[in-house]
């Protein structure tokens, strides 16, 4: 998942420019950082603080809220009803694509993955079948640990080296993004390209990791893409969907995306959509949702004809989604009313599991935070993790003698004789020879009797360890599977010793043994448990799980089982995502306030003093402000003076850096203006095309002479931004700021004049903590 392994940050990009001695931006009103410790900090790597304590400086926020200049009241008037119409229609059509390309990706990852696992497995397979009989079976132990290492070490430097915001499953960035956090290179092509080159080399490396995590990065990029009609890493405009350039539009695609990934990992339209809705998206509207659910049916849709036609029988669309769990059907679906406490405390193991797995992973991270931070460093340890993954593998599967019977009915891909009898093959193969997809669905579906209790409890222990250890490398790989596939396993143990006390005990044993029989359905309920208990999901994982198994039957245990898994790991733990999101210092807004902070009001949260401009400003000034470090503001109140009296300035309006920028740039002067009558006016059209990377203010020159310029903001700025009064309490102003996705909220006194400023920093520093309201520390890490 989240990789933590660069400095302190997700984009090693980040460290550079701030090594490079360039300003970080801040946000506006954030106090300045003692530089001394943070040089300090700088010289000695190796004591890099981890910093859930902290808040990162360096993140910015997305602007959610439309400007209401006069600029957008003139294009507003000027279109007519069917350029809304057309606009409509246009998000219906980007909903499609996203759809579409999100499937085909999931297609490509799907088939490569078979293809390169399956020639390694066949390879190693006839080499141990060789060597079993002659003699010298390290040599195959040699091969397959080599062709992991390969794969991995591919993976891993792509990572490493080039984008190292594409390692682990992305969903805790697009959380972020769809929280309002703007992570650095997140949605860009470059990103998309190595996160899909690099979760095929893990995945057929053999770590324990799986592909349904950054299926959801992997589509929230698409939409980020398509949206836009034009690729700033391609440097190509296609000039289409221009309407759309804003952070707005933006946001409501990513949400589509990351729900066509989900759909398109786990074959669950509905499970996609309550996913973006559960995890990502703060602002939502039945428009939305249902254009957010056409791009997770059409990505299915897309998954299964592509997959289809590959499995040579186009046109049979039952191939659901990436991961298929099979189907479950007759004895293996009914459960009794006293089997629900079983699946309850079932759940409860499920969130002390997933509490360990995530105090683990924590600790592990940290490490990594402070030890391996450089790249080389980083792809040695997923070389490291991949020898030892497959040295595990071989080991356990050589000294276990659990030998079943393969008869005509059994499913193995690779089974594998090794030291058994003919005709059998060896059930530990089953569980590590195999991508964990296809092991998950053999625990899933395989006849009672096909597993050894101590093969599973032993495949159980190895697995956990590999997987906690796996998740935060320097490679792209999802944690879905792994949790599935450990939870599976010692749920069919629990379901297997379930069936052995009650065939011993009970007088009936006849009777009991046919309702205890099927320890699938066990699996299935071990699999819910054990992800719940990692990433506390609740209401997407119940959808997501009962659409991946087609039956609706098991609605009730799943949902049980995912709440006390929660409720459980809750009281240990955060979720696994949490905890990567709060390591990285991303200042992120929760549902709500925190609960015991109605005592604070806005003066006491606010930033202050704040930067302000007149309405017609002097371009010197502007340029200055915008030059100055120390204080990286990214909006500034407009204030207006009553002429002819002396009294404070009035609030009047609310201006981006981002539009100071686009004016300074062409040159928006008073003075010019009355020269050049001819000359262009601005239009909306010209801040879209700058959009999203706006120029620094370093590469705009301005003479001498123009700083003498005036600049009349009155037609740029927002003439109603929203305000606060300074009593305001605490959860008010959260509770205004999270829901509109504001970037920028003034406060101002009775007068209306400003008085301070608030914004996602200033918010973000509350948390409940062990002692009561605790309040983070600003930092520029």
């Amino acid at each position: 998942m989240a990789n933590i392994t660069k400095k302190v940050s997700w984009s090693s990009r980040a460290d550079e420019s701030a090594a490079a001695g360039e300003a970080t931006p801040l946000l506006n009103g954030s106090e300045q950082p003692q530089h001394s410790r943070q040089d300090s900090l700088r010289g000695r790597p190796k004591e890099i603080p981890h910093n859930e304590k902290l808040l990162s400086l360096k993140y910015e926020s997305l602007d959610y809220d439309n400007i209401e200049n006069q600029l957008f009241l003139e294009e507003e008037r000027r279109m007519s009803y069917m350029g809304f119409r057309c606009l409509e229609i246009s998000r219906w059509v980007v909903c499609g694509l996203i759809g579409f390309l999100t499937g085909l990706i999931a297609c490509f990852i799907d088939i490569v993955v078979e293809q390169l696992a399956g020639i390694k497995y066949q390879v190693v397979k006839e080499n141990i079948e060789k060597f079993t009989e002659a003699g010298g079976l390290s040599i195959s132990l040699i091969l397959w640990a080599v062709l992991n290492f390969t794969f991995v070490m591919v993976g891993a430097i792509i990572v490493a080296f080039f984008e190292p915001i594409a390692a682990g499953s992305g969903i805790p960035q697009i959380k972020c993004y769809l929280n309002g956090v703007k992570i650095p290179r997140v949605v860009r092509l470059k990103t998309l390209v190595i996160k899909v080159c690099g979760v095929i080399c893990s995945v057929v490396g053999g770590l324990a990791v799986g592909k349904e995590g950054p299926m959801i990065h992997s589509g929230a990029v698409v939409a980020a893409g398509v949206s836009q009609g034009r690729s700033t890493s391609l440097k190509r405009d296609f000039k289409i969907f221009e309407y759309f350039r804003r952070d707005t539009e933006k946001r409501d695609f990513v949400s589509a995306g990351a729900a066509a990934g989900v759909s398109a990992a786990f074959g669950a339209p509905v499970g996609g959509v309550l996913f973006s809705l559960e995890e990502g998206a703060s602002f939502w509207n039945q428009m939305l949702t249902w254009r957010i659910f056409f791009a997770s049916m059409i990505s299915t849709f897309t998954l299964n004809f592509f997959l289809s036609i590959y499995h040579a029988n186009p046109g049979d669309l039952s191939n659901p989604g990436l991961i298929n769990f099979g189907r479950f059907e007759g004895d293996s679906v009914t459960y009794n009313l006293y089997e629900i406490p079983l699946f309850i405390a079932m759940g409860a193991i499920g969130g002390l599991l997933g509490a360990l797995f995530n105090v683990l992973n924590y600790w592990l991270t940290i490490f990594r935070i402070r030890y391996v931070h450089r790249p080389c460093l980083q792809v040695m340890e997923a070389m490291l993790v991949a020898a030892v993954t497959a040295t595990v593998s071989f080991t356990m599967i050589y000294f276990s003698n659990d030998c079943q019977p393969l008869g005509p009915e059994s499913t193995e891909e690779y089974p594998l004789q090794l030291f058994c009898a003919d005709g059998e093959y060896n059930s530990m193969a089953t569980a590590f020879f195999n991508t964990p997809e296809r092991s998950v669905r053999s625990l899933f579906h395989n006849q009672p009797g096909t597993y050894n209790p101590l093969t599973l409890g032993l495949f159980t222990l190895t697995y956990f360890f590999l997987a906690c250890w796996t998740y935060g490398l320097a490679v792209s790989a999802g944690v879905f599977i792994p949790s599935l596939l450990i939870g599976a396993a010692w749920g069919r143990l629990c379901g297997i010793l379930l069936a052995s006390i009650t065939s011993t005990s009970s007088v009936g044993a006849q009777h009991s043994s046919t309702i205890w029989a099927d320890p699938g359905k066990y699996a299935l309920i071990g699999a819910a448990a054990q992800l719940g208990g990692i990433v506390r999901m609740t209401l997407s994982l119940t959808v997501i799980m009962v659409e991946a198994t087609g039956n609706v039957t098991y609605g009730l245990p799943i949902m049980l089982v995912l709440m006390t898994a929660k409720i459980v790991g809750d009281y240990f733990e955060e979720g696994l995502y949490d905890i990567h999101i709060k390591l990285q210092s991303v200042p992120f807004l929760h549902w709500e306030a925190p609960a015991t902070s109605h005592w604070l009001t806005a003066r006491e949260v606010m930033s202050s003093p704040v930067t302000c401009l007149n309405r017609i400003e002097k371009v010197g000034t502007i340029v200055d402000i915008l030059s100055n470090t120390s204080t990286n503001h990214n909006g500034f109140p407009v204030v207006v003076q009553v002429p002819g009296s002396d009294e404070p300035a009035k609030l009047c309006g609310l201006i981006l850096r981002s539009q100071l920028i686009v004016l300074l740039k062409h040159k928006v002067f008073v003075e010019l203006a009355r020269s050049r009558l001819t000359r262009r006016k601005l239009q909306l059209k010209d801040f879209r095309d700058a959009y999203p990377r706006f120029p620094p203010i370093q590469s705009i020159h301005v003479s001498q002479d123009e700083r003498e310029c005036m600049m009349d903001l009155t037609e740029f700025m927002n003439p109603t931004p929203y305000t606060v009064p300074q009593e305001t309490s605490l959860p008010r102003v959260f509770k205004l700021f999270r829901a509109l996705g504001l970037r920028h909220l003034v406060v101002v006194d009775d007068e209306n004049r400003v008085v301070g400023l608030v914004t996602r920093k200033d918010l973000a520093r509350y948390h409940l903590g062990k002692h009561g309201l605790e309040e983070l520390q600003l930092a520029q890490t």
